[in-house]
């Protein structure tokens, strides 16, 4: 048994058996290993941050680790805009880099680089491996992967830690139990509430999934406590059924007018709210200047321990209240396609139990407001800024849950970054519905000249944000990448594109034509 071998016998004895790939020379013994050591799933992507990103949108819906396999240092750092969303989003992930041998790096080839380094960048947890104790390290990472409610943890591993003769196989060991509230802060939360401040609970991570909403719907019958979300999370579970609570917006000023007159911001495993950017004459932080603010929990903590012990300490109701029935969505009463049309005509017609994956950008803002009442579904979005994440995300998403439709609203710029993930999507015939909004530019950075004060900007400013000249073609791309397609101009031609679609089998892509 030589060291791919091991490190492969190693992450399936620990419950790791999906690898989402794009090798090279270094990693060969590792792909040879895969064939034979049965068991592990191995998804190539052609684009290392296609491989990133399909990791995290695995890890938010499995719960549990994807490795990656990437090639060197410029293959990690070709994947590192989508490791910075999912670290973001606290999704485990377990990154195994292939380094040159060990006796070749005091060469100057073509692709040595600082490896170490550019892991550190990105990463919770790092580690170079060695000879013969592949096992032991890549039971390490994986433990490292599950740790803090979700890390990035990445393994380097040196060519000749893959023909040298490995370890015997380990399982990995469980992570530390999870940070807990402290007693002071949970007795400060409960006198601020009891005292009548107008409080506000911020949470995220699994106080948004459904269990978590099932706990945080015993805070119902406070009158003076307000639930809101961070405005970018995990995973969200929506739809009929579910507890609504209210994302932070992303513009400053709705954000600081739904903040106004909250006294006393308890951060539940929840940042402060800041601003997504620094604009001249803006607040960097949202809630009123002179608001207290509680942390309850850092980020990775044991949310569902706090909001338990929270509600028994103020002695709300075990059950938590029954969840008022949001509207139904109907279908829009125009034909006109536009962002909010596209929003509404999805949210009557989406299929139960769906994963909606949202990358739309600056078009998709109006989604949760149609979606709250529709058929219950887990809502991913991106979480760190770094565009090129809902592609590769719907494709990992779909691989972790082959038995759910998966739709992906995605901007057609955004969409440019990652586009070799339909590819995968056709290759592995997932069940994604990919929509482009087709709005022909970088729109969401039109609003951001605004908002740094360029209110005339000139003719180059405008072509480095308008996709003209020429025009994208995604019923092309679709169809080059192996997905049937179609352009729709219409809400009724959406509805039957997207019916259809929702029909079908495997992936499809509608390219919906915004004015």
């Amino acid at each position: 048994m030589n060291g791919a071998e091991s490190l492969v016998k190693t992450l399936l004895a620990s419950e790791i058996d999906v690898c989402f790939a794009n090798p090279g020379t270094s990693e060969m013994h590792f792909v040879a290993a895969l064939d034979r050591v049965a068991g592990m799933r191995c998804v190539l992507g052609l684009f290392e941050g296609v491989v990133t990103g399909a990791a995290d949108g695995y890890g938010r819906m499995a719960g549990k680790p994807a490795t990656t396999l990437l090639h060197l240092g410029p293959g990690l750092a070709n994947g590192i805009a989508n490791l910075h969303n999912a670290r973001k989003a606290r999704t485990p992930i377990l990154n195994i880099v292939g380094e040159h041998a060990s006796d070749h790096l005091q060469y100057e080839s073509p692709l040595r680089s600082d490896l170490p380094a550019t892991a550190a960048l990105i990463s919770d947890w790092y580690k170079v491996g060695g000879q013969q104790s592949i096992a032991q390290d890549a039971a390490e990472a994986v433990t490292a992967a599950r740790s803090r409610d979700g890390q990035i943890a990445t393994l380097i591993l040196p060519a000749d830690t893959a023909w040298a003769p490995g370890d015997e196989p380990r399982v990995a060991q469980a992570p530390e139990p999870l940070l807990q509230a402290d007693a002071n802060a949970i007795a400060r939360t409960v006198q601020a509430i009891c005292s009548g401040k107008r409080v506000g609970l911020l949470v995220s991570g699994p106080a948004v999934e459904s269990e978590g909403l099932r706990l945080l719907s015993r805070f119902i019958g406070k009158p003076n406590v307000q639930l809101f979300a961070q405005q970018s999370n995990r995973r969200f579970a929506r739809g009929r059924g579910h507890l609504v609570v209210p994302r932070i917006p992303f513009n400053i000023d709705l954000a600081v007018q739904m903040l106004r007159d909250i006294e006393t911001l308890v951060l539940v495993g929840s940042h402060p709210p800041a601003a997504f950017f620094g604009y001249p004459n803006k607040p960097r932080l949202l809630m009123a200047t002179d608001c207290e603010v509680i942390s309850l929990l850092e980020p990775g903590g044991d949310t569902m321990h706090a909001l338990a012990w929270l509600a028994d300490e103020l002695g709300c109701p075990a059950q938590g209240q029954a969840v008022a029935e949001a509207r139904r969505p109907e279908m829009p009463d125009t034909d006109q396609l536009d962002p909010d049309t596209i929003m509404q005509a999805m949210a009557a017609l989406l299929p139960e139990n769906a994963i909606i994956v949202d990358e739309s950008v600056s078009s998709g803002r109006s989604l949760f407001k149609f979606t709250d009442g529709a058929a219950p579904h887990d809502f991913l979005q991106i979480t760190g800024g770094a565009i090129g994440s809902g592609l590769p995300m719907a494709t990992g998403a779909a691989v972790a849950c082959p038995d759910r439709k998966v739709i992906c609203f995605e901007g057609d710029g955004s969409g440019m970054y990652t586009l070799q993930a339909l590819w995968t999507q056709a290759r592995e015939q997932l069940d994604v519905v990919t929509i482009i909004l087709a709005n022909r530019s970088y729109r969401i950075l039109h609003g951001e000249l605004k908002g740094v004060g360029i209110d005339a900007p000139g003719e180059q400013a405008h072509s480095m944000l308008d996709l003209e000249r020429p025009a994208l073609d995604w019923v092309s791309l679709a169809r080059g990448h192996g997905i049937p397609a179609v352009s729709v101009n219409t809400v009724s031609g959406f509805a039957r594109a997207f019916r259809n679609a929702c029909a079908h089998e495997g992936p499809f892509l509608i390219e919906a034509l915004l004015p």
